[in-house]
């Protein structure tokens, strides 16, 4: 396996190139793709700088940037070993939904730099997708560039993460037959995903939320956590303790976006009757499926293909990218994250502890994605 993947990314440079949309094999064909026709379409552009988005390829062009600081399972590895990560999330934006995306790595500078050195090249992207770029540095990034760019700005280990994740709670709450909104949740690691999927689901009208990290709960007045932590605690009705043992009896959902074998069978027998856990860390998850549903999990997704449920970005991310740029929606707000996560959910009609989300290569998930963005413009 290792071999192949060597080969396959050696052979091609990569795994991604450009293509051209007309052929140049005559003078006409130059005169219309370059010179002298191309003037036409500057003049034009300098006369309405919105028409750029309809002469030229920055209407349908994304750009996914990571400084790779915060790579899945990899740690901080540098921009540049970032790079085979956004360039295979740029394949997969074209092969499976038809969207250009370009791969770009930049340097671990402070999220004001990287701000200005994404907007100072903004006017060649139709949206900005931002990647494994660590917390809270990523709080604030996506904050600047939203606020000042008039294109679509998204963080994929922030919402995409989130909108997958309430699309899986969506369905497990149906199949434990309780209140999506009266459920009492602990999350389980509060960087860029675990932060985000806090907000979404007070958003959708979840209250009961708990908020750990590595150092325990996380607290308003908690002096060893960042502002956008403490912040977020004071939003949420959270149980009251020091550390994820202290919490966990009664809980009705485990969300684990942390590390290795934090959760342990006696814990999870000590959680509500028929208790959901998403146990997402990679490769290795928070606990074993298997030992999980001996200690009485109803319902158990993880992030690897290797068991049920699979709760991935993959069914997110190319979907709703294509439906911003049909819809010309230019902000992805907690509206929008629940419309998608509704949608994905919906493609499973009677969902089962096994089936709570459609597979990663399922038909029509990428349609139904962007269908339910494209609805929202009309």
């Amino acid at each position: 396996m290792a071999e192949d993947v060597f080969q396959i990314h050696k052979a091609h440079t990569g795994v991604l190139g450009i293509e051209g949309e007309f052929p140049v094999d005559n003078k006409e064909e130059l005169a219309l793709a370059y010179t002298p026709g191309v003037a036409q379409v500057s003049k034009a552009i300098e006369k309405d700088p919105n028409l750029k988005d309809v002469y030229t390829m920055s209407g349908k062009l994304v750009a996914v940037v990571t400084d790779g600081s915060a790579v899945l399972g990899l740690g901080n590895i540098g921009g540049g070993a970032g790079l085979p990560v956004v360039e295979g999330k740029s394949l997969l934006y074209k092969d499976l939904a038809n969207v250009n995306a370009l791969p770009l790595a930049v340097e671990q500078d402070s999220a004001a730099q990287i701000a200005a050195h994404l907007k100072a090249i903004s006017q060649s992207f139709a949206g900005i997708h931002l990647e494994d770029i660590a917390a809270p540095k990523c709080f604030e990034l996506e904050e600047r560039l939203s606020q000042e760019l008039d294109i679509p700005v998204y963080h994929d280990d922030q919402e995409g993460t989130a909108i997958v994740i309430l699309a899986g709670l969506i369905n497990a709450a149906k199949v434990v037959k309780k209140s999506l909104t009266d459920l009492k949740i602990v999350v389980n690691g509060a960087g860029a995903s675990g932060i985000a999927t806090a907000k979404l689901l007070n958003a959708v009208g979840i209250k009961h939320i708990t908020l750990v990290d590595v150092d325990g709960v996380v607290h308003p007045d908690s002096s060893n956590y960042n502002a956008y932590q403490t912040g977020l605690a004071k939003e949420l009705n959270g149980t009251d303790g020091a550390t994820l043992d202290d919490v966990i009896d009664g809980q009705d959902v485990f969300i684990g976006l942390s590390v290795a074998d934090v959760l342990s069978a006696d814990q999870v027998r000590r959680m509500a009757q028929d208790p959901i856990i998403f146990a997402l860390a990679n490769p290795v998850p928070e606990i074993d499926p298997d030992v999980a549903k001996q200690a009485g999990a109803a319902v158990v997704a993880t992030g690897s293909s290797k068991y049920p449920n699979q709760v991935n970005n993959i069914l997110v991310f190319p979907g709703l990218f294509k439906g911003l740029l049909a819809s010309g929606i230019k902000q992805v707000t907690f509206s929008i994250e629940e419309v998608v996560a509704k949608a994905i959910a919906g493609m499973i009609e009677t969902p089962t502890a096994d089936e709570i989300v459609p597979g990663v290569f399922d038909a029509g998930v990428v349609k139904t994605v962007s269908s339910a963005i494209e609805n929202l413009k009309q």
